[in-house]
């Protein structure tokens, strides 16, 4: 594998059930009828001969248990089946500052953190505890990334950067203020990580905003702005959420990540 070439592998580790009105911005706009929707919670692994890289985190037991989320399989177990070692020295790579996306990071004592500077700074000043905001955080977690910080073990960029060969990160904002999504070379195309900037398939397809939003226009921006990057050489769209997800790549059908995984790319390790 070469070295600006990567696999991607998507592991799910948690569910709820909502409603479609609950996950959209003003949902009766759309004309469309209210009806059940699910919800899933993904990390997501780049890795290839030369280096591993994780994006996001997921939510810890706390902040599951906070919000009455179902885990399917437990975060640091999926890491273990990935062969990833939580103590030793890890890169990772923030897409926005959410429970659901940095609730293990107290898990890496020694890891590298690379996030928007716009993100940290907001949730570390008094507008992210106003209540419409505070709710998608927990306080311990914000203080294990300030802790974080204060140790020298965070970096942070604004507008985007080139990360490492064939690794580009894209602050896109909107959900967040410094909502970032990954785009990653692989034998199959170039993936681009969403994360949150695209929770569902169904949201960037019919331009329906995420009922939790930081800056609506800049959302649909950054609708805006995968569309470009979608007709101009990415392959494929990885979204935060959607149920749909892990059926649209190669799914993993053995090991511990058994159903609840699926890879982009040639294989350089095994995700089971």
């Amino acid at each position: 594998m070469p070295d600006n070439e990567y696999e991607v592998v998507i592991a799910q580790f948690g569910t709820r059930q909502g409603h479609r009105s609950e996950v959209f911005l003003n949902y009766q706009l759309s004309g469309l009828p209210d009806g059940p929707i699910g919800m899933d919670y993904f990390v997501w692994v780049i890795r290839n001969a030369e280096r591993t890289i994780l994006v996001d985190t997921g939510f810890s037991v706390a902040g599951g248990a906070n919000r009455r989320r179902t885990f399917v399989k437990d975060v640091p177990s999926i890491y273990e089946a990935l062969g990833i070692d939580t103590d030793a020295e890890q890169t990772i790579i923030v897409t926005h500052a959410h429970y659901d996306h940095i609730g293990n990071l107290d898990l890496f004592p020694k890891a590298q953190i690379v996030i928007a500077q716009a993100e940290y700074d907001f949730w570390t000043s008094p507008m992210g505890g106003r209540q419409q905001f505070h709710h998608s955080v927990e306080d311990a977690e914000i203080d294990t990334l300030r802790a974080a910080y204060d140790e020298g073990r965070v970096r942070t960029f604004s507008g985007g950067e080139q990360f490492a060969p064939g690794i580009e990160i894209i602050e896109l904002g909107g959900h967040t203020p410094g909502q970032s999504a990954v785009r990653v070379t692989t034998s199959e195309g170039d993936v681009l990580l969403a994360s949150d900037a695209v929770h569902y398939y169904e949201e960037y397809e019919a331009d329906l905003p995420f009922a939790f939003v930081a800056d609506l226009p800049k959302m649909y921006e950054g609708f805006d702005r995968i569309r470009e990057l979608m007709s101009s050489g990415v392959t494929h769209l990885v979204c935060g959420h959607d149920p749909d997800t892990l059926n649209r790549f190669t799914r993993v059908e053995h090991g511990p990540l058994a159903g609840i995984a699926a890879t982009i790319g040639t294989s350089y390790g095994k995700a089971e």
